[in-house]
C-alpha cells in the first residue's frame, strides 16, 4: 500500500486489525506530515529513507533519522511528524510477535528495509503465498534483532519536571542555567538533579544537549543554514555549537546533512 501527506498511513480498522496477515506493511512519500496522538491495536514500525520524522509517546520523543526506525508497541499511545519532505515506510504488526514492550529507535538493516518495501506491495485481501508468509517472518525476525539506536529523548512523569523537560525539548534555544528553570517549574534545584536523573536514567545536562541535537537534526532536515541553527539554539559561537553535535553525534552538522540526503 502508499499512503500520501494526506491520508493516514493505514485505516484505523486495518491498524486495529488482529485477524489476517501478522504484517502489513505500507509506503508513504510526500509532504512533511504531522499526525495527532492515537493509538491502535497493532504494533508499528516507522522507518524513514528521506526527512526526520520526529514521535511522541508518553515516554518520551523518538527523533527518526534516514537508516533508522521507531518501534511502538501495540496500544501505544504516539503521534509523528515529519520534518522535510517525508519518505519512508511502515509496518504494522500483530501482539505477540515477541518484539520490544517498549518503543525504541532501532537501526534498519538492508534486509529488515528491502522486505518490509516488497510487503508494501501486496494487497490486504485474498490468502497469502508461503513467500508472503517467509518475508513476514523475515521482517518479524529482523526487527528482533535490530540495534537500538540513542536518539530517544525519555521524560519525567513528576508533573514540575515534565512541565520543564517539555519546555526545555520544545524551546532548546532558552540560554537560562538550570537553577533558574528550577525555579520557574517550582522545583528544588537538588531535587531536579536527583529525580529527573532517576526518571529519564539521565542526568539532566545530557539530556538538555541531547534535546538540543534532536532540534538542531530537525532544522537540518528542513535545510535551514548551520549558522541559523546554532543562533536559534541558543550559541554565540558557530564553533562550540558544531563541536556540540559532533560529540554528541560522531559528525558535524553539516556532514550530518549531506549523510541525510544520500
Amino acid at each position: 500500500m502508499c499512503a500520501t501527506s494526506e491520508s493516514p498511513l493505514l485505516p484505523v480498522n486495518a491498524a486495529n486489525r488482529l485477524d489476517g496477515p501478522p504484517v502489513i506493511a505500507v509506503l508513504a512519500q510526500g509532504a512533511p506530515r504531522d499526525t495527532a496522538m492515537h493509538r491502535h491495536a497493532r504494533g508499528q514500525v516507522l522507518a524513514s529513507m528521506n526527512g526526520l520524522l520526529v514521535v511522541e509517546t508518553e515516554a518520551g520523543r523518538l527523533s527518526v533519522p534516514p537508516g533508522c526506525a521507531a518501534w511502538l508497541p501495540p496500544k501505544c499511545r504516539h503521534g509523528m511528524r515529519a520534518h522535510g519532505p517525508f519518505h519512508g515506510w511502515s509496518a504494522y504488526i500483530v501482539p505477540g510477535a515477541g518484539l520490544p514492550g517498549e518503543a525504541c529507535v532501532m537501526q534498519v538493516p538492508e534486509l529488515l528495509r528491502a522486505a518490509a518495501l516488497r510487503a508494501a506491495s501486496w494487497q490486504l485481501d485474498g490468502a497469502w503465498t508461503a513467500a508472503q508468509q517467509h518475508i513476514a517472518a523475515v521482517i518479524i525476525d529482523e526487527l528482533s534483532n535490530a540495534p537500538s539506536q540513542a536518539w530517544t529523548l525519555p521524560l519525567p512523569h513528576e508533573r514540575r519536571m515534565l512541565k520543564l523537560a517539555r519546555h526545555v525539548a520544545d524551546h532548546p534555544g532558552d540560554v537560562r542555567r538550570m537553577p533558574e528553570l528550577a525555579a520557574w517549574a517550582g522545583i528544588a534545584p537538588r531535587t531536579l538533579t536527583r529525580r529527573f536523573a532517576a526518571e529519564t536514567g539521565m542526568a539532566f545536562a545530557a539530556w538538555r544537549r541531547r534535546a538540543c541535537v534532536l532540534r538542531a537534526m530537525a532544522l537540518l532536515a528542513e535545510e535551514l543554514p548551520v549558522t541559523a541553527i546554532a543562533l536559534e539554539l541558543g550559541y554565540d559561537s558557530l564553533s562550540a555549537f558544531i563541536a556540540m553535535f559532533r560529540r554528541e553525534t560522531g559528525v558535524t552538522p553539516s556532514q550530518y546533512a549531506m549523510a541525510r540526503q544520500r
